[in-house]
């Protein structure tokens, strides 16, 4: 899934070569930008690509809470550890219908659904594609999130009429093993691929603030933007704190600046990909969002709740924005 250089088209359908054979040392030399350089580059590449006062707004529910089989280090949702987390079985479709209604009411024009899962049954998948169909008939983009998934079950989504499948690479490759052992990186490029060749948009990104180098954070952007087709949307979380996992010993939060400086060297190396502020926006200040809606970030999750953890109420997020003059789904 790697590639040299190829055109993808932008939502403003123009075509322009997009590259797929970074090498560290150019991602490491473009973060090391002087701040305006590094600020001017990132905001001409948003300019070329998206609408610069424009942010998406998507919504995360999980439809299957904990109980994982996974050890991820970072995540509530294991069964590994004790998060005092309890599992839930997999909701019923009405009840994932009526939450994604409240959030098109909100403002949210994609819905995204996480089941924390290794990989889906077919009995669950069943069902899952039930609420796929359901979602779209609101008029809303659809995401989910279930794990591994072979060919035969990305096809079944992709009948069924999903948009968008979520699988984050995580971190680098080099940092990858001290976070989980239970599932390789080259199991997710394998999901990654499996949702290309199904002909399923692609979500995937990964988590800043585990205990990683500035290096690993970069070597992240390098897998990525070395796929052979970027990610649409590319998700950077900022790890949401929870006690009793081992990240939790690990853990520490990224300079403000340096946060900023990836989010621009992620709009550079991926410019037509939509860079998504994700998890743990709750940490962040106004003024660091809006660096980093300046840099190129040009999505949000809204809602109270992303998953298991804490999200920005929708009033501070409307205000920042329209202080921003910044238009979205939100009122």
């Amino acid at each position: 899934m790697v590639g040299g250089v190829g055109a993808q088209r932008n939502e403003n359908g123009n075509d322009a070569p997009v590259r797929s054979n970074w090498e560290r040392a150019e991602a490491e030399a473009l973060y090391g930008l002087p701040f305006a350089d590094l600020m001017f580059r990132a905001q001409s590449v948003h300019r070329e690509n998206f609408d610069p006062n424009h942010v998406e707004t998507a919504s995360l529910l999980s439809i299957k809470t904990g109980g994982c089989p996974e050890d991820c280090g970072y995540c509530a949702q294991s069964a590994y550890y004790d998060t005092g987390l309890k599992a839930s079985r997999l909701k019923a479709r009405a009840d994932v219908v009526a939450t994604a209604q409240r959030a098109k009411d909100a403002g949210a024009s994609r819905f995204c659904m996480a089941a924390a899962w290794r990989s889906p049954k077919d009995r669950d998948l069943d069902q899952v594609c039930e609420m796929v169909g359901a979602v779209k008939a609101l008029g809303m983009e659809t995401c989910v999130t279930l794990g591994m998934l072979t060919l035969r079950q990305a096809a079944r989504l992709a009948e069924a009429g999903l948009d968008f499948y979520n699988h984050n690479v995580d971190t680098s490759p080099e940092f990858y093993g001290r976070v989980i052992t239970t599932r390789t990186l080259q199991d997710r490029i394998d999901t990654l691929a499996q949702v290309r060749r199904a002909g399923i948009k692609v979500c995937s990104g990964g988590i800043i603030g585990m205990g990683e180098r500035v290096e690993d954070r970069l070597g992240m952007l390098v897998l990525l933007a070395n796929l052979q087709k970027h990610p649409e949307s590319v998700p950077i979380n900022l790890w949401n704190e929870v006690k009793g996992v081992p990240v939790y010993a690990t853990a520490e939060r990224p300079d403000p600046i340096t946060h900023v400086r990836l989010v621009a060297t992620a709009r550079i190396m991926m410019p037509k990909s939509v860079v998504r502020l994700s998890a743990g926006r709750q940490y962040m200040t106004d003024e660091l969002q809006a660096l980093c809606f300046l840099a190129g970030a040009n999505s949000i999750f809204i809602g109270d709740v992303l998953l298991t953890t804490e999200n920005p109420k929708a009033d501070r997020d409307a205000n920042l924005l329209n202080r921003l003059g910044i238009t979205s789904g939100l009122a």
